[in-house]
């Protein structure tokens, strides 16, 4: 694994976030991944920043709720393509992910969060901020197209401790 730069790859996580990426979350032992397609990266308070979104309807949340990092594992040229539509269309209360997509972990290097081995990309953050969407403060075109079940989202503002790529996936 080699380090890099939060935004090295800026370009590269913009262009496949919307076609899925993995956050992962451990509370305690139970460790589970879920499919993302929204997300940012930025910088505020001083620090690196990725912000994930995540509804409150996802065991993902129960989770995040009670932890204080998540790691962000975003493969490269359309790899893993049936993993992530698994892990975004089962749940981890119903199910293993890991299990059921051989999906293998890789310990954490700042996080004891691991990130997923195939990847090309990772992300390892400490949660610095949480917001509960407000929907009072959204725009109502957003709100009827995104929300129509009013499952709103929490924000996870996460301090980026390390970002770093592995040279030998494609």
């Amino acid at each position: 694994m080699e380090k890099v730069q939060y935004n090295e790859y800026l370009q590269e996580v913009t262009d496949i976030l919307p076609g899925g990426v993995f956050l992962t979350v451990k509370s305690g032992e139970e460790l589970n991944t879920m499919t993302i397609g929204w997300g940012t990266i930025g910088f505020i308070w001083g620090k690196p920043i990725f912000m994930v979104a995540v509804r409150d309807s996802r065991h993902t949340y129960e989770l995040i709720e009670n932890s204080e990092e998540f790691t962000v594992s975003i493969p490269f040229n359309g790899a893993m393509k049936e993993e992530l539509k698994y892990c975004g269309s089962h749940s981890g209360r119903d199910c293993n992910k890991f299990e059921d997509c051989d999906l293998t972990t890789v310990k954490g290097q700042m996080v004891s969060t691991p990130v997923i081995k195939g990847c090309k990309l990772f992300y390892e953050c400490r949660i610095k901020f949480r917001q509960v969407m407000d929907a009072k403060n959204l725009v109502e075109e957003i709100d009827l197209k995104w929300y129509p079940e009013k499952d709103y989202h929490t924000l996870y503002f996460g301090e980026i401790l390390s970002c770093y790529i592995d040279e030998e996936v494609d």
